[in-house]
This record gives structure tokens, C-alpha cells and sequence, in this order.
């Protein structure tokens, strides 16, 4: 019999798999799986517990925001040989589910992972110890995330982080921070910095390509040095949400690996959780490292 471990916050997008659960684990049976639930109790317990009993299963399946998704695939690459991983999104803002369009009622998610096939996507490295899916960020919004919460989110949904995000405009401050990546550098005051492989950060699509490629090796990178005045913060954003013409203070670019130096500790958010404060941050591309289990008329959409 097929072995899965089963993995859930159950706090997550306002308790909603509360009403979902008992069929997602009647689906999952009548595929042929033997199931292993865990709910999960605090912070980290989801890495752990797959690193624990990960190696025995065929298939590893997480309900969660996009910090659940995080520590399951930490535990998952922590083994000496990946199981498959599905995933049914159950967050706030399911930026990675958005990216792989994966249904957002529960239980076709659940169905589509037992007729999936495996889609190899890549998997981002950040300071040799730690991992994230989608999104490693600093800067002016980036607190928004682990600032608000779980209690609020589940109150308020997305304009939680509308509420923070509005509240950090008051009191931007600058980065002095010098990057360096394979086709060049850069030194300056950032305001906001993010090396993302996703098409939707924070629930917006319009801040990163929709035609980016989740198995190309290379990330796409995002960063606002400091406006000189209110009104050039203004055209900022404008550029950011509008697609406006080309703006002096924002830099776009691709690369595979990126290394961020400071004198002072910089925080960093790695796919919505707190990634600790750093006066360095080396960032490395894990090509195609997690096999995510996708229908195939799914996966043609996302070539």
C-alpha cells in the first residue's frame, strides 16, 4: 500500500479545512493511500515531523498558508531521497499556489494530487542554512508578513496585510547594502529588495513576470533604492502596480545565485516568515529539486 504523511496547519485561511478534512482524507484513501496525519502545533513542527517520518513515505502532502509549505519542503530536502510532495493551500494569500494554479477549493486539490503527475520546480537557497519556495525579501513591506498575525489573518484575510503594509509607508528606511550577482553589482540605499521564482508576491501579480519559469535555474530579482522625494515614491509604486514606463530607481534583473552585504543586520522574510536578520546573504538556485505532484493539462499551462 502507498504511504502518505499528511500534514496540516489547522489554523490556516480561517480554520478552513475544518470542513474539508474528513473528505480530503476519504479521497486519499480511496486512491490506495495509507495515511499518516499530523496536525501540526507550532512553528517548525511540519520540518520536523517530515524529517522524522518523511523518509518511509511515497508521497508527502501539506495544507497550509505559504509558511507551512516552507517548513515541509525544508524537512522534505533534509532527506536522503524526496518523496513527492502535494500540496492543498489553505492560507491567507497562496502566493506559490497561485504561481502553480493549483485549485483553490480544497477538495479538488486534494483529487488533482492523486491524479497528478510529478513537475520538478525549483528551490532557493538562502545562507547555506535555510531554504525558501518562492520569495526571500527585505526591506519597506517585507515585516508586513510576519508582523500581522495568525489571529488577524484569519480575521481579516488579505487586507490584514494591506493594514501593515499601509502603516510601514510611515516609516521606510533605507538599506545601505552592496549586491553582487553573475552579470554585475550594484551599491546603493534600498528601500525593498526580493529574489522571488513565483508569479504572485503578497497576492499581487502585477509586482513579478507571469512569464517567469518555476524549472529555469534563475530567479528573478526586484530592487528600489531610495527616492529622493514623496512624489518619486509616488511614481515607484505607480511603475510597480501600473506597468508605467521604465523608473530610475527600480532594477530588474535574472540571475542564479545573488550575494547581499551590509554593515548593519538587514531582517529578511523568506516566503512570509521571519528569515533572521543578516549582514550577509548569499542566495543559491536548487534547479528543479522538488518534484510537486500537478495534473497534466496544469502543467502545459505553466510551460
Amino acid at each position: 500500500m502507498k504511504q502518505m504523511l499528511f500534514v496540516f496547519n489547522p489554523r490556516s485561511g480561517k480554520e478552513q479545512i475544518r470542513g474539508s478534512l474528513l473528505r480530503i482524507l476519504d479521497i486519499f484513501t480511496k486512491a490506495g493511500y495509507d495515511i499518516h496525519v499530523h496536525v501540526t502545533q507550532c512553528q517548525g513542527d511540519a520540518a520536523q515531523t517530515v524529517r522524522k517520518l518523511g523518509e518511509a513515505m511515497d508521497v508527502i502532502v501539506c495544507s497550509g498558508g505559504d509558511g507551512t509549505l516552507n517548513e515541509t519542503i525544508c524537512g522534505l530536502l533534509d532527506l536522503e531521497a524526496s518523496p513527492m510532495l502535494g500540496y492543498i493551500p489553505a492560507g491567507s494569500t497562496n502566493d506559490f499556489a497561485a504561481s502553480l494554479r493549483l485549485s483553490k477549493d480544497m477538495e479538488k486539490a486534494a483529487l488533482d494530487i492523486t491524479r497528478g503527475k510529478p513537475l520538478a520546480v525549483d528551490v532557493g537557497t538562502f545562507c547555506e542554512d535555510r531554504k525558501f519556495v518562492y520569495i526571500a525579501g527585505f526591506g519597506a513591506f517585507t515585516e508586513v508578513a510576519y508582523a500581522t498575525s495568525q489571529d488577524r489573518k484569519n480575521l481579516l484575510g488579505h487586507p490584514a496585510y494591506m493594514l501593515e503594509a499601509l502603516k510601514s509607508l510611515t516609516s521606510i528606511k533605507p538599506c545601505h547594502m552592496q549586491v553582487q550577482w553573475e552579470e554585475g553589482s550594484l551599491e546603493e540605499d534600498f528601500i525593498f529588495g526580493m529574489v522571488t521564482n513565483t508569479r504572485s508576491v503578497g497576492g499581487f501579480k502585477s509586482l513579478v513576470n507571469q512569464s517567469v519559469d518555476l524549472q529555469d535555474g534563475v530567479f528573478e530579482v526586484l530592487l528600489i533604492r531610495m527616492p529622493k522625494t514623496p512624489a518619486d515614491l509616488s511614481n515607484i509604486i505607480s511603475h510597480m502596480f501600473l506597468k508605467e514606463e521604465p523608473n530610475e530607481y527600480v532594477y530588474r534583473f535574472k540571475t542564479a545565485s545573488i550575494c547581499f552585504r551590509s554593515e548593519t543586520p538587514v531582517d529578511w522574510v523568506l516566503d512570509g516568515e521571519y528569515g533572521g536578520a543578516r549582514t550577509e546573504a548569499d542566495i543559491g538556485n536548487l534547479k528543479e529539486r522538488v518534484q510537486i505532484l500537478l495534473p497534466e493539462n496544469r502543467q502545459k499551462r505553466l510551460a
